[in-house]
This record gives structure tokens, sequence and C-alpha cells, in this order.
């Protein structure tokens, strides 16, 4: 594992948009993992700045997400449907971008067919992650196992917590969603993972110094041969470098 210690967000925005800017140049048929939430949203706007300034084409490029919330149509200004489409999509010439469908009642079906996409692009060249508080990658909890391949998933309550802010009330906040498995994630030839802030290092010691244990997600990422966290001090502050 390759460790990036950035001084803070905007440094870690930065970092990360360059390594991904690097795979579109060096690769410019890629196809990209991506992820949502508050961590990524620096990085994207920093791609979007390098399409803009003509550094960056993302005409060949496709792409797959980590996941969706279970029951939120497209349309919802909460769904990643639409929160990729405001922050990356709608700004740059992207080729093509698959998400899970929130919408299809049928679980089983719908994650048959993600995984399907998937499979069909050859896999993920580069896949982007953040870092859940309770060391959840896309939206794999913290379990007995880890599962390999995309599947529905019963949200916990530190998740749904965690999520309430971008709802108008907890009510509001989707109890499940679709994600790809632990196994499709490391699949991924390279993965970048991005962490900010001092209320992530605790999980960021456990997560990438402790034990490799389902019970922490992300720390199975240990045994992937291509990983960088890209980190600010504040959310390296509890590990041992």
């Amino acid at each position: 594992m390759k460790i990036y210690q950035t001084k803070n967000y905007d440094d870690l925005s930065r970092v990360a948009a360059n390594l991904i800017g690097a795979q579109i140049i060096q690769k410019p048929d890629s196809v990209l993992g991506l992820a949502t939430g508050s961590s990524p949203i620096g990085t994207y706007r920093r791609l979007v700045e390098g399409y803009n300034n003509g550094d960056l084409d993302f005409s060949q490029i496709r792409t797959v997400n980590l996941d969706e919330y279970r029951g939120l149509p497209r349309e919802n200004d909460q769904s990643y449907y639409y929160f990729m489409h405001e922050n990356l999509f709608n700004h740059v010439n992207i080729k093509e971008s698959h998400l899970p469908d929130g919408t299809n009642p049928d679980s089983d079906a719908e994650c048959k067919r993600y995984e399907a996409v998937i499979n069909s692009m050859g896999g993920i060249d580069l896949q982007l992650l953040g870092l859940g508080h309770n060391g959840h990658i896309g939206f794999n909890e913290p379990a007995d196992n880890f599962p390999k391949y995309t599947h529905c998933v019963d949200l916990q309550e530190s998740t749904i917590e965690a999520n309430k802010r971008f709802f108008e009330s907890i009510d509001d906040v989707p109890r499940q969603a679709y994600t790809m498995g632990i196994g499709t994630i490391m699949n991924a030839k390279r993965i970048v993972i991005i962490v900010s802030g001092e209320d992530k290092a605790e999980i960021v010691n456990k997560a990438f110094f402790g034990p490799v244990t389902p019970q922490v997600p992300a720390s199975i990422l240990q045994f992937h041969p291509d990983v960088c966290l890209v980190a600010d001090a504040a959310a390296l502050s509890k590990s041992p470098l």
C-alpha cells in the first residue's frame, strides 16, 4: 500500500484527482469505479477543472459506481445517480456511465444485472473509494464474511445516522442499498481510497494497520497489490507512520 499524506482536504482532492487523471491519460479507454458521499466532491471538482482546461478527455471513459440506495428514483436529489450527474457527469464528455438501478424491486435480478455490466467491460481499471466510520467501503457493512459480488445490504444504524444529514429527517434515509461486493472491488486493477478528518483517524488505524477482518471491511484492502491511500494529516493522526 502506498500512502499519500496530505495537508488538508483540498490537497487530498488534488492528489486523488492527479492519480485518476494519470490513469485517464495513460489509458484513455479506462473503466473507472466511482464513489459518492462528501469525500470525493473535491476530487470530482478537480477532474472537471482538468477537463475544462483541456488536460483531460473523458470521451472514451466508462464508469461504474459502487452503490445506490434501494428505493430512490434517479430524479431524487439524494440518489447517487443524481449526485454523480451534478458533480461530474454533466460537466465532462463522459462516454458511458452505469449505476445500480435503485428502483428495481427484484434485488437478485438487479444485482446479477449490475455484476454482469461490470464483467462485460472487462473489470475495473481504477476504483475510487471512501471510508465509512465503521470501516465500510461501498455499502459493505461490518459482517461475519466478505461478500463477493454485488448484493443488496441492510444499512447499519451508524451508517443511517451518518447519512441523515443529507435528508430532511432520519426517517427519510433508505434502509437498504445495492452495492458492489468486496470481491468485485478487490478485482479492480488499482484502488485509490480517500479519507479526510480527525473523526476518521481511529477507523483508518484499524483498517490499514490492524488485523484483516470482515468486521472492518476496508481492512481487506491490505491484501490488494495496488492500493493508494490518500489521507490528510488529521485522518492519519492515530496511525503508526
